[in-house]
């Protein structure tokens, strides 16, 4: 039985995966912009001139970050392979991605939703949300079979 489960979860892993690494791309290089960082920190209360001053140094900062998670889930891409090491490091980039949960301020999706309509914050609804669930149902298994990917011990 461990056996269905351990490519079942490889599978949906590697699938989430591939949805999170097209999310994270279009997050972090196309909704998020200097224009629209402009506005978030204005509607967090920066002055024109701040914002326009802030913005750029903050974009490089954020597409850093966002480099970070795309090669974390393209990694993910990995998991019908079966390695543990795999398991560990989307485990702990689907952690890291749904802390966008909280961690992201309201300013971003309301500057979001301003400059590109609700699709704007389908990117990162999909990809923080949806990592958060894929980590919990990662925790499911590695709690029930105390191993990564569902394997039993022989």
């Amino acid at each position: 039985m461990a056996t269905v489960w351990t490519r079942r979860l490889q599978l949906l892993t590697a699938v989430c995966s591939a949805i999170f690494t097209i999310g994270t791309a279009l997050q972090a290089f196309v909704i998020v912009d200097r224009e629209m960082l402009e506005l978030t920190m204005r509607l967090a209360g920066q002055t024109a001139a701040e914002a326009s001053a802030n913005a750029p140094g903050f974009l490089a900062g954020f597409r850093a970050v966002g480099c970070v998670f795309l090669v974390g889930n393209a990694l993910g891409l990995l998991a019908p392979r079966g390695w543990a090491w795999v398991f560990w490091v989307v485990l702990a980039v689907n952690l890291g991605q749904a802390l966008g949960v909280v961690m992201i301020p309201f300013e971003v999706f309301r500057a979001s939703v301003d400059s590109y309509g609700p699709a704007g914050v389908l990117p990162s609804v999909i990809t923080d949300g949806g990592a958060l669930l894929l980590a919990l149902v990662l925790l499911g298994f590695l709690v029930r079979f105390r191993t990564p990917w569902a394997r039993r011990r022989t």
